[in-house]
């Protein structure tokens, strides 16, 4: 019993290290006006990075259109007083090409009701989620959907931070 706990203290100070560490990351990468991802045009913050054929351009949040985002409320319901939503999000590719990285960025609206309530999506860093290890791209003329609960029932605020084809 002794040595279960153990071992459990030792995964949770593991957690919590590597938390901090990818923490620390993404804030030297803000501080140093970085996003945690490589645009090679620089777009900083108010922009979206679209890279096609390695080269570069900046649109401001909302005047990208060529892939966007359609959500979709599944539910909401009232738990132990509080409010929860579902969502589903499908990022729409209309393009002639894959889409090899996208990168899409929330805020303060984005409160999940836990961890498990995230799918089909994974955060990188604070702000910022992308596609999970086993879906490596979006292909042309195609969807991709994923879902989240959150807390509340005004849908989140999220956007396109960086695309590559």
């Amino acid at each position: 019993m002794k040595s279960i706990v153990l071992v459990l203290l030792g995964l949770l100070l593991t957690v919590a290290f590597v938390a901090a560490q990818n923490s620390e990351e993404f804030n030297d990468a803000v501080a140093r006006g970085r996003p945690p991802y490589s645009c090679p045009g620089n777009c900083g913050g108010e922009h979206t990075c679209h890279v096609k054929e390695n080269k570069c351009t900046c649109y401001q949040h909302g005047h990208y259109r060529e892939v966007y985002l359609v959500f979709k409320c599944i539910n909401s319901w009232v738990d132990c007083g509080r409010t929860y939503t579902q969502y589903d999000v499908t990022i729409v590719n209309p393009t002639d090409c894959n889409i090899l990285d996208i990168y899409i960025g929330y805020d303060y609206s984005f409160r999940l009701r836990d961890s498990s309530s995230l799918w089909n999506m994974v955060r990188i860093s604070p702000g910022v989620m992308t596609l999970p290890s086993y879906q490596q791209s979006i292909n042309a003329h195609a969807s991709y959907t994923f879902g989240f609960i959150i807390e509340g029932n005004r849908q989140p605020n999220l956007s396109i931070l960086y695309i590559r084809f």
